[in-house]
This record gives structure tokens, sequence and C-alpha cells, in this order.
């Protein structure tokens, strides 16, 4: 199988410099980026998301006055994109979106909105208008700058695509929804959320791949929390909070992305601040987490962090200083080990894998 990578980049003067949507072709043993095709067609591609059939990658427009998801047709065996459509999706300034395992829709999480949206995928796998659109309500966060309003910033669905979990950074909670395939209403477990901590700012979340556990990472405390998943019912209970920052670090610091390795005994954040990511060791007993250590990104502001589908190489996009970097991941001890390479590029804030035909 090839193997390509997408990068999304803010293009629009107000939030950065980036040129589109860029394409690469990945060397899989080796971790090197080949560059294969810019696109420029749409503005602030910021987060993207492929499906599981690998033939579409789907890409919201951040930043205020947008509202719209695109798509793109995969050419197979190069991994091209061809832009087949964009559409409204359900509020202002979407920052994620994520596609269902197992109905046709994708769900949209609208920053400036507060919503969370549905949109059914027609067979050519492009989305309609939205099918539903809810608001978040609830009591915000003590944060009057970054929680002035409810912020749903993340879309993650469970291991078996029954229930979806939607992280909002200004109500301090983590939202829980079933997609009803037959009317495709985004309908709200019971409870419907769970809380953080004052202030701790949900941001991103990320499924254990083989035990009830959801890692979710919170932006304005740089922290990860533990939570044992029920998957019966798609809600939460808090195990455990951690600190993505060095105990002796005391300067600003805003955490961004999570990962999770393959075999689930790692769980990775990036700090944009610190500019380092943090490196965790996952109890296969109870799911916690214990710190490996810190790695620098090479760079300022890793806003977006990916591993590759094998969990071989891990890549920091460094959005402020306009660099990718490569590490290869020590399977056994989780350690990051700088490959060298460094993949120049204006703005980058978002990173997607996709496999072709050989």
């Amino acid at each position: 199988m090839r193997m390509f990578a997408y990068t999304g980049s803010f293009t629009t003067p107000d939030r950065g410099h980036g040129d589109g949507i860029n394409v690469y072709r990945v060397d899989a043993s080796t971790g090197a980026w080949t560059h294969m095709q810019c696109v420029d067609e749409v503005p602030n591609p910021s987060f993207l998301t492929v499906d599981d059939r690998q033939r579409r990658l789907y890409t919201v427009h951040g930043g205020k006055g947008y509202r719209a998801v695109s798509t793109f047709a995969i050419e197979p065996s190069t991994g091209k994109l061809e832009l087949l459509g964009s559409q409204e999706c359900g509020g202002e300034n979407p920052v994620a979106v994520a596609v269902s395992p197992v109905v046709p829709y994708l769900v949209v999480a609208n920053y400036d909105a507060g919503t969370v949206a549905a949109l059914p995928i027609g067979p050519d796998g492009v989305p309609g208008p939205p099918s539903d659109v809810t608001t978040h309500m609830g009591q915000l966060g003590p944060n009057p700058r970054s929680q002035a309003g409810p912020h749903p910033h993340h879309v993650v669905f469970d291991p078996a695509g029954r229930f979806l979990l939607v992280p909002d950074k200004g109500l301090d909670g983590v939202f829980g929804y079933r997609l009803d395939g037959a009317s495709g209403r985004l309908v709200p477990t019971d409870p419907p959320s769970v809380r953080a901590a004052p202030g701790a700012a949900p941001r991103h979340a990320v499924f254990h791949p083989g035990a009830p556990r959801c890692y979710v990472l919170n932006e304005l405390d740089s922290t990860i929390t533990t939570y044992a998943y029920d998957a019966e019912r798609g809600i939460l209970e808090r195990l455990q909070t951690i600190s993505t920052v060095p105990p002796a670090f005391t300067d600003k610091n805003m955490a961004a992305a999570i990962m999770i390795a393959p075999s689930g005994r790692f769980v990775y954040g990036s700090n944009r601040g610190h500019d380092s990511i943090a490196m965790f060791g996952v109890n296969q007993d109870d799911g916690t987490l214990t710190v490996i250590g810190w790695e620098s990104t090479q760079g300022r502001t890793p806003r977006s962090c990916s591993l590759d589908p094998s969990g071989t190489f891990l890549y920091a996009a460094n959005e402020d200083s306009d660099t990718i970097v490569s590490f290869s991941v020590d399977r056994a001890t989780g350690a990051l080990t700088p490959t060298g390479q460094v993949i120049e590029t204006g703005s980058p804030v978002a990173i997607a894998f996709a496999g072709g035909e050989a």
C-alpha cells in the first residue's frame, strides 16, 4: 500500500500565510515525505479527516465568517485531490469534522457558533445540508477571554461507532451524542455531558483502541484527563488528570493535540508555549497515565501533531515556525527521536493520512 500525507494551513492574512492543502507521498520505511500537489482552492483548511474507504478527504474552514465543510476526491494511485464541492455546516468557525464509521453522516463542531451539526453524506461522498444542528448550553468556564461562550472543539466517534464525544472548551465539559442514522438527529446521552475541572477547557479527545478508556486533552490548564468509558451508554467517568508540562515550567502554555499509539501503550500531547510533545505510558490494568518525558518539537506552537497509521512516526506541525518535524517512535518505550526530516510549509495546522493502491 502507498501512503499519503495531507497538511492543512491557515491561508487568510488574519490567521496565517499558508497556501492551502499540500499532498505528500510518504515512504513508510523511512517516514520521508515527497511533495505531490498543492491545492489552493479553499480558504483556511484548518482540520482534515479521511473517510474509512480512503477515497474522500473532508476539511472545515476555520475563522471568522467561515461556515463550510469541503469535500475532495482522493486519486488512489497518486493521492492527489480534486475538489467536489463545499457545504454550509451549521455555524461559524468550524474547527473539527469526523465521519461516522457506521452510517453515511459526518459531524462538524462549530467553535464560534457553539453548535454541533450532522450532515448526511450522499452516494458520491459529498455531504448535503445539515440534518440536525444542536447548540451547546451550560455553565461557562471562568476564563472570560477563552470561555465567553460555548466552544465545541472536536468530534470523535467511539470505536464501535455508536456514540460520539464533543469536548467543549467554553463550557468545561465533554458532551456525548448518539447519531440516529434514520433521522440524522444528534441524540444526547444521559447525562448529556461530564464536567471537567473549572478552567480546564477540554479541546481534543482520543479513545483507547482496545480498552474502555478515553483521554481528553484540556487546553487552558495543560492537562490530560483519563476517563472510564461506558460503551453501552456513551458516557464518561473521570479517573485521573495529569499535567502535560514539567512541574518546573511556569510560563504560559496551551495544550493542543492528543494522540494514542495503535498499540494503546502510549499517549502523546502537544504543548504550545513549552513547544514540546509530552509522552505518557498507559497502565495496561486501569488505563491511567505515567509521564515518560518531553521532546522538543524543534519549532514554535505545535498546534497539530499526528502519528502515522502504523505508529512508527510522529509528525509535529509547528504553526508559528512554518515547519513539520518528523520523529521516530520507539515502540518499546514510547520515546521520540528526531529523524532529521523537516518539511517547510506555511502555517501548518492539520495533518491527515490516507492509503492508496500500489
